[in-house]
């Protein structure tokens, strides 16, 4: 399944945040847009790495 995800970026005084609207927790900041851009693709995939950790714990029927 692809799913297509909404990255936002927006200055906020001298720094950039940035999140993923659709996935709570995936949220980052960096001095540039591009070091935000780049911090934000880390911690989705961190966020999805952990996620797949804790459900493969909890077993094959947690996703029902």
């Amino acid at each position: 399944m692809n799913k297509r995800l909404t990255p936002v970026i927006a200055k906020r005084g001298g720094w950039y945040v940035a999140y993923v609207r659709e996935i709570p927790g995936v949220n980052t900041q960096g001095r540039t847009r591009k070091s935000a851009r780049r911090n934000l693709k880390e911690a989705l995939a961190l966020v999805v790495q952990v996620n797949r950790e804790l459900a493969a714990q909890r077993g094959p029927r947690a996703n029902l």
